[in-house]
């Protein structure tokens, strides 16, 4: 993030001796982006960072794509990919599983009731949405308590893991959206020196960065405790295009030694409740929902808000051709005027790839005139390169959601075509 922030105990100059109570000095750390040249912190360590006593392989959970060939868009009902007995055994760093993937990003759908181990994405930054549930999310940073509807911004090669809130009846459910890049707020809101601007749909009041004290006070006796950290990075994989190995590193101490930070760069959350839509007497383009940016790719949400208001309006989305991106709505909650009559629901994602127009469901057209108030809200990235399905999205396809557009789908097609879809997709699942 672009402005400065300190927390715990700190030198009152950089890169100048900052010693303890019984003399022995702290051991900085810079932490910065872009080879020195973009936003960096520094911290102050117990220990030397660079200390590994051994490490071994983390068989990364598979990160294999298949090519959605033929080019076909999709429903993927990711309610249906951990079942009870999987979320009491899950966590939401190594239970992640794939649901698509390019170059740029790959995002991954977690159910979770156990901690994770110590993790860090060496990849890139992570933005993980909250559909439901609460966790606390600890990192060297300080510590977040996250719930529904929060999007944490967790910038790459930073120590942390997450702790779900017990909570049988509404476990932590996580969207984890990983770029092999940063993730930061479109530049069009900012500033030349990075202050959100008067027309951003947020500001810094509405971020929450690491608060309270730093967890190295409160670590105790567990300071000298053996720890595993789980590193994501870049590497050869098993699997075709698979390009993601994970190590594990054995660290002879706590990872919490920090005692002091500061800088412009550390992780921060922020709720999609404090995005404030931006409206207009017809349609506006998803432009005008975007939260966040990453290269080649963006985020953006639909919130809950009033839609257009011209007297001759449609409010729901025209039939549209995004020539160089592919779409993916993750439906968190509400009702979706344009998706009515497909079968989407919560927790349900629409693949609307580049190269294929689409729109509204049949019939929403119409039915949307003289709405004045969408109450819904989801979650989009939009990538410019094409994405492949990880084995989450081909487990979570129901394999009908391209007939879902025609009006006879049920009628004069029948059960024929759908069997075909099906058979193509079964096909292309084996590949």
């Amino acid at each position: 993030m672009a402005y400065y922030r300190a927390a715990g105990n700190i030198p009152p100059k950089r890169h100048t001796q900052h010693r303890r109570d019984g003399g022995e000095l702290y051991y900085e750390e810079l932490m910065g982006e872009e080879g020195f040249s973009s936003d960096s912190s520094l911290l102050y360590h117990r220990n030397i960072p660079s200390t590994v006593s051994a490490s071994r392989v983390w068989e990364v959970r598979d990160q294999s794509t298949t090519p959605n060939h033929p080019l076909t868009p999709r429903h993927l009902k990711l309610h249906d990919l951990f079942d009870d007995a999987a979320v009491q055994e899950a966590d939401v760093v190594t239970s992640r599983r794939l649901v698509l993937g390019n170059g740029d990003v790959r995002i991954s759908y977690a159910v979770a009731a156990r901690p994770s181990p110590w993790y860090r994405n060496a990849m890139g930054d992570e933005c993980v949405y909250i559909e439901r549930g609460a966790a606390h999310v600890e990192t060297v940073f300080g510590a977040f308590a996250v719930a529904e509807g929060d999007y944490v911004i967790i910038p790459r090669s930073t120590t942390h893991r997450w702790l779900p809130v017990e909570d049988a009846a509404n476990p932590l459910r996580a969207y984890c959206i990983e770029a092999n890049s940063h993730i930061s707020p479109p530049k069009r809101y900012l500033s030349r020196y990075g202050q959100l601007l008067e027309h951003a749909p947020y500001c810094e009041r509405d971020l929450r960065g690491p608060g309270g004290p730093l967890l190295a006070e409160d670590i105790g006796a567990s300071a000298d405790e053996e720890t595993e950290i789980y590193i994501k990075h870049r590497g050869r994989g098993p699997g075709p295009g698979n390009s993601v190995v994970g190590s594990i590193h054995v660290l002879p101490f706590h990872p919490l030694d920090v005692v002091g930070w500061d800088g412009c760069l550390y992780p921060y959350v922020f709720n999609v409740r404090d995005f404030e839509p931006i409206t207009g007497r017809v349609h506006q383009p998803p432009p005008v929902h975007q939260v966040f940016e990453g290269m080649g790719f963006v985020v953006c949400n639909f919130v809950p808000r009033k839609v257009d208001y011209h007297p001759l309006s449609i409010p729901v989305p025209y039939y549209h051709s995004n020539v160089d991106s592919d779409e993916i709505m993750f439906y968190v909650d509400g009702d979706y005027e344009a998706r009515k009559g497909s079968g989407i629901g919560r927790g349900s994602i629409s693949v609307h790839p580049g190269g294929h127009a689409h729109g509204p469901q049949p019939g929403a057209t119409e039915g949307s005139i003289g709405v004045e108030y969408f109450d819904e809200l989801a979650v989009m990235v939009d990538t410019f390169r094409p994405l492949e399905l990880g084995e989450a999205g081909l487990a979570a396809d129901d394999g009908l959601y391209a007939l879902s557009w025609s009006r006879a789908a049920g009628k004069q097609a029948g059960g024929q075509a759908v069997a075909a879809l099906q058979d193509t997709d079964g096909a292309h699942s084996e590949g």
